[in-house]
């Protein structure tokens, strides 16, 4: 699993000309799986976003999480993060998760961000699995984090999720 965060200021989603409630300043995070994914790592990634100190203090410094500032949150699927751009020109896109297993796997993590921002005030938002989407965001720096779940060590032991 990969999350790009970024700090916003403000953010919303447009989706088919209809607007999501505008949100910030917090966190905007692009969601994708692989194939190996599992609800394992749903919840310890979860926690990590929510947790994550990239936030300003009062002195400038990241150095806060969401779960400080009750910011808010944007969650957007984006399976483009499993990229492969090593051959050709065209990027190949074999080790993102197929979409039916992706998309419950990202409605699994939007509920489990929803419940771990419910008890903290924040606010959550997000897009649409599948859909063709404006995103919209004021970069915060701009700050832009890379959370990878196999560089974080929550990846199965293989042959442990059957493959």
């Amino acid at each position: 699993m990969r999350l790009l965060v970024q700090r916003i200021r403000e953010g919303w989603v447009e989706i088919a000309g209809a607007e999501t409630p505008r949100t910030g300043p917090g966190l905007l995070a692009l969601i994708a799986f692989r194939a190996a994914d599992t609800e394992a790592i749903l919840e310890p990634m979860a926690a990590k976003l929510v947790h994550l100190r990239i936030l300003a203090d009062g002195q400038g410094r990241m150095n806060r999480s969401l779960a400080e500032t009750a910011g808010g949150l944007i969650l957007v699927s984006q399976f483009t993060l499993y990229a492969d751009c090593a051959q050709g020109r065209r990027p190949s896109f074999t080790a993102a998760l197929a979409p039916g297993p992706a998309e419950a796997l990202y409605d699994r993590f939007v509920a489990i961000c929803r419940s771990h921002c419910a008890a903290l005030g924040i606010g959550v938002v997000t897009g649409q699995f599948g859909a063709t989407m404006g995103v919209h965001l004021v970069n915060d720096g701009p700050v832009t984090i890379l959370l990878d779940s196999a560089e974080l060590g929550l990846d199965p032991v293989p042959g442990s999720w059957g493959g």
